[in-house]
């Protein structure tokens, strides 16, 4: 948990990060917005980049804490969308940043969870083999992933809630297909 002046320093970078790009922000800047020196800001971190790893950090940890279950994979989705619709702007400079592969990382570790968790939930125990498990989970994770990051793209100029609720009406009975498919021959006979 992190202390009153890691608290301070967070906020004040998110809301410089929510006014201008992540390349016009110094520790200066940081450690004015927040009212402590700069030997402080160097105690708690090693530079900005290591900042952001840790924020990322335990935000991803906080969506995962916050979905211990998930039953559909518009949950799943959404899980992934609203990490980054609560933090637009901040993560959008982030994104078109040089720091772009550690919010990808972070992305990731997000949308791999989530998904894990939906498996976990939908399919049951022992009903699918841990390859075709394997392959569910790596293409759910890959199409949440890449959603979220087609999103940015774009600039999340858009509500992307509606596009994946209409996604998951149109792959209504997939999971139960998925399923039926793994008790299967692999290639189809």
């Amino acid at each position: 948990m992190a202390n009153f002046t890691e608290k301070a320093i967070r906020s004040a970078f998110l809301e410089l990060l929510d006014q201008r790009p992540l390349n016009k922000i110094t520790v200066k800047d940081i450690t004015e917005r927040c009212g402590i020196n700069r030997n402080s800001f160097y105690y708690h971190y090693q530079d900005v980049p290591t900042l952001i790893q840790q924020i990322l950090e335990d935000e991803s940890k906080k969506i995962i804490g916050e979905y211990p279950s998930i039953d559909s994979i518009e949950d799943c989705m959404n899980a992934a969308a609203g990490f980054a619709a609560e933090h637009r702007r901040a993560l959008l400079h982030i994104y078109n940043s040089v720091n772009r592969d550690i919010f990808e990382q972070y992305l990731w570790q997000v949308c791999l969870h989530t998904v894990n968790v939906y498996v976990d939930t939908v399919f049951p125990p022992n009903g699918i083999g841990d390859e075709d498990r394997d392959i569910i989970i790596r293409y759910h994770s890959c199409e949440a992933f890449g959603i979220v990051l087609g999103w940015l793209q774009s600039g999340m100029r858009e509500d992307i809630r509606p596009f994946i609720h209409r996604l998951c009406q149109l792959r209504k009975g997939f999971p139960a297909e998925l399923i039926k498919r793994c008790g299967s021959d692999p290639d189809g006979e």
